[in-house]
Order: C-alpha cells, then sequence, then structure tokens
C-alpha cells in the first residue's frame, strides 16, 4: 500500500515539473538541438554500408552468416601467463574451457607440397600475375611453441571471462584477446634465441604471446603513437616480470614503423607486422575512434599505402633467411591479399629482394576445430567469423626472405 502511495505521488511531483515549462520564459528554455546531438550518419552505419556493398562481392554466400556474426558479441581467449603464480589454468578447465592450441584436429590431412597453380589479377595497382609468377608456396613444417596456452569456451558456449586476477607478486594471470590473434605468433614460429620485431606492437597482446615461448633472445616493440606505446608498457609490467624487462632483452620504442629501414637493416630473424587497418568488428560497433568517421576519410584511404610501407619496412628488417609475418583484423581483400602482392612486386624491383609465401595451410586444418578459415585464398589465410565460433576477422601471410 506504501509502495503505491509512493509511486502514485512520485508520478505526481513528475507531471508538476514538466508542467513547469511552461511557466519558465521562452528565451530561457533550451531546444535540444538535433544536429549537435544525434549524429545523421554514424560512423558504425558507414562502415556496415561499406562492408555491404565491399564483401557481399568478395565473400559472396559466405557474407550473410559473416555480417550477423560481426554484428553479435565476440569471443574471447585467455592467454595464460606462464610468469604467473596464480591457478588460473585449472581454474578455467574446472570451467570447461579448452587449450585450443594443444586440442587440434588429429584428423587433419596434410597438405601437398605442390599446389596447383590459381590464376588472378591484382586490380588496385594494375599489375596482372599468377601465384607462380610470384613466388612458389612452400610447407613450412609447424613447430608449434609448447609454451603457448590460449583457453577458449566449446563452440557455441557465450561465456564470459571473469578478470584475470593477480598473484602474490602482483602478476595477472591471464590476458584477454581474440584468439584468433594468438595465430599470427605461432605461425612466426620463434626459434631459441632469435631476435625478434613487433613492428606495430601495441596495445601488447601479441607482444605477450610472443613472451610466452620462453624462445626469444631479443625482443623490440614498436608503435609510432606514444599513447598506444605507454599502454604497451602498461600490460608488460602487468604481465611480465620486472627482471625480464631490461634491456638486454627488450627494446621499446616510439618510432614510425614505415620508416624502420632508414633504422636497421638485415638485422631480425622474425619480424612481425601487424598493421593498422579498417579493424572491421570495432568499425561496426563503436562509434567512438571509428576509422570511418568522416573526419577520417583521408586516413582510411590511405591504409593500403600506409600498409604496404610497412611491410616493406619489416621486409628491410628481416635478415636473409629470415621469415615476416604480416597480419590484419580486416576482411578487406585490398588490405590484405593485395599489400602482400604489391609488396613481394616492389620489395624485387625495388630493393632486389626476392621473397617466397610460406604456406600456412598446416596451420589452419590443426585448428579447424576452433576457427572457420576462408576458402582458397590465393595468398595468405583468414580467419572469418561464424556465430558458433564468433573469432575474427584475422588474416596472415608469412614471407620467407630469401635475398
Amino acid at each position: 500500500m506504501m509502495a503505491v502511495l509512493f509511486n502514485s505521488r512520485l508520478s505526481y511531483l513528475l507531471r508538476k515539473v514538466k508542467d513547469l515549462r511552461c511557466l519558465t520564459p521562452r528565451r530561457n528554455r533550451v531546444k535540444e538541438k538535433w544536429a549537435a546531438t544525434r549524429v545523421k550518419h554514424p560512423p558504425t552505419r558507414l562502415a556496415l554500408q561499406h562492408f555491404d556493398a565491399t564483401y557481399s562481392t568478395q565473400l559472396g554466400q559466405l557474407w550473410p552468416s559473416v555480417r550477423a556474426a560481426l554484428l553479435s558479441e565476440r569471443k574471447y581467449g585467455a592467454l595464460i601467463n606462464n610468469f604467473s603464480h596464480d591457478a588460473s589454468l585449472e581454474d578455467l578447465q574446472a570451467q570447461g574451457c579448452r587449450d585450443f592450441i594443444n586440442d587440434t584436429d588429429s584428423q587433419a590431412q596434410p597438405c601437398s607440397a605442390q599446389e596447383p597453380e590459381v590464376g588472378f589479377e591484382e586490380e588496385s595497382n594494375g599489375i596482372s600475375m599468377k601465384k607462380s609468377d610470384i613466388v612458389d608456396q612452400q610447407l613450412s613444417p609447424l613447430q608449434l611453441s609448447p609454451n603457448i596456452k590460449c583457453l577458449v569456451f566449446p563452440r557455441g558456449d557465450i561465456t564470459r571471462f571473469k578478470p584475470a586476477r593477480p598473484d602474490m607478486c602482483g602478476i595477472l594471470g591471464y590476458y584477454l584477446m581474440d584468439a584468433a590473434s594468438v595465430l599470427p605468433c605461432l605461425a612466426l614460429d620463434v626459434h631459441e634465441d632469435h631476435s625478434v620485431l613487433d613492428l606495430c606492437a601495441a596495445p601488447g597482446g601479441k607482444t605477450l604471446a610472443l613472451f610466452q615461448t620462453h624462445s626469444i633472445g631479443f625482443l623490440c616493440v614498436n608503435d609510432s603513437s606514444v599513447s598506444r606505446t605507454m599502454r604497451l608498457k602498461n600490460v608488460l609490467q602487468s604481465y611480465v616480470p620486472q627482471q625480464l624487462l631490461t634491456n638486454d632483452k627488450l627494446h621499446i620504442t616510439s618510432f614510425d614503423g614505415s620508416k624502420w629501414g632508414e633504422i636497421e637493416r638485415n638485422a631480425y630473424n622474425r619480424v612481425l607486422v601487424d598493421v593498422p587497418c579498417t579493424t572491421d568488428r570495432h568499425s561496426l560497433m563503436e562509434d567512438d575512434n571509428n576509422i570511418f568517421s568522416k573526419s577520417r576519410t583521408s586516413e582510411r584511404r590511405r591504409l593500403p599505402q600506409l600498409q604496404l610501407e610497412l611491410l616493406l619496412a619489416g621486409i628491410e628488417a628481416a635478415c636473409p633467411g629470415g621469415e615476416i609475418l604480416y597480419s590484419t583484423c580486416t576482411l578487406s581483400q585490398i588490405q590484405n591479399m593485395s599489400v602482400v602482392e604489391q609488396a613481394i612486386y616492389s620489395a624485387q624491383e625495388k630493393h632486389g629482394i626476392q621473397l617466397q609465401v610460406v604456406n600456412l595451410r598446416p596451420l589452419t586444418h590443426m585448428f579447424r576445430k576452433t576457427f572457420h578459415f576462408a576458402p582458397d585464398l590465393h595468398v595468405g589465410e583468414m580467419v572469418i567469423p561464424h556465430l558458433a565460433a564468433n573469432f575474427g576477422p584475422i588474416y596472415m601471410c608469412k614471407l620467407r626472405r630469401l635475398t
């Protein structure tokens, strides 16, 4: 009875407050300005329109299901931090999670070393070529680091991970990231005492995954943004003991990665080039810091050129015999295969560097229980989002420098 009386009095007071507006002088009334408060064409809507026009042609019948997954809540993986003394691994396994890296598809069939020749044309740069005209794709023996562990919930399970807990030393037990983002680090195949360059390292998930291998002799991490570099440092300090963050093991810089070839050449065994891109999932879900904002149109249009410059810089930084892993989190063919094809051509023509594409098909067969991969890509491999396994998109292509 008291509750009903309270609600009736509250509604009466609210009506009185609304009625007071008529008593306010017109010159003092504040009218909501629609144009200032609501964007007529928000960046997320512009992104969706762009993707509908582009990816419906590129992906064909796959696009409706990929579109639905992109507009749904993404799945995460928990990258286990080997430096933490917290019992995170056992706790997550008790919740039904599995380590997708060590729970691979035992029925995966090996690929033949010689694949059939596939013809294609590169429209963005006017170069017409076949796969065999670029390089021979060679199968690489897959030697996954036994130290990297990334746990995921089963297919179709959309349970969210709880925030990681710090151990007695303040080191967090796991790092939440798109599980597909671990694949480029696995494909990079870091060996004992390798020197590694992470050219576009922030926010730090892939850098942290590389640390988990315990195989790196020296790691240089770079990001052109000072603020993002500070975020990267905070991540490393939260997950890696201080004694491992010394200058003889780690070097953190904030240079323009596209100019790295002017700083160091022929210096690294492995180079990770995880370039800025349209970040498809973020562009569809968040209006803040969205590359499809009208104020960032010129920046978005320049992305393929920036990606090419960064990849070429990474190629120059690698030593002969070294390997470069190019990755993005977009479905865009122009930002993925086209950039790789142009980089292979430019490296040969401008720098006399011959490259070989390393076939990553064994990786896709090994992890097809966890991820959905795009079929029949001419160059590289790509995880595509799917409602039952909503990871990605992640594109990756591995290059070996021959000269």
